[in-house]
């Protein structure tokens, strides 16, 4: 099996996903190739916690400009993660 620390690669930080903690759903970017399975596991190690549910979005690269320079941003996946009502809060997001 992954490390569960190779799979979860960072959490997403903005305004509306800081209003979906208030219902105990955490957004993390993960790698490209992990299932849905691989990332309830690799939750449940890293922070002690029961994962209910797990969607997941790929999204898409977007053409990006520097100059007369042109490319694209690097394509993603995106995983939305719901923990269980009796579960602790994820410490790692207590200072946000």
């Amino acid at each position: 099996m992954k490390d569960p620390r190779d799979i979860i690669k960072r959490p997403v930080i903005t305004e509306r996903t800081s209003d979906m903690m208030a219902e105990k759903k955490y957004v993390f970017e993960v790698e490209l190739r992990a299932n849905k399975t691989e990332i309830k596991l690799a939750i449940e190690q890293i922070f002690k916690v029961k994962v209910t549910k797990v969607n997941t979005l790929r999204m898409p690269a977007k053409p990006k400009r520097y100059g007369r320079h042109a490319g694209y941003t690097s394509e993603w996946k995106k995983a939305i993660v719901s923990l269980s009502a009796d579960s602790k809060e994820l410490e790692f997001f207590e200072s946000v």
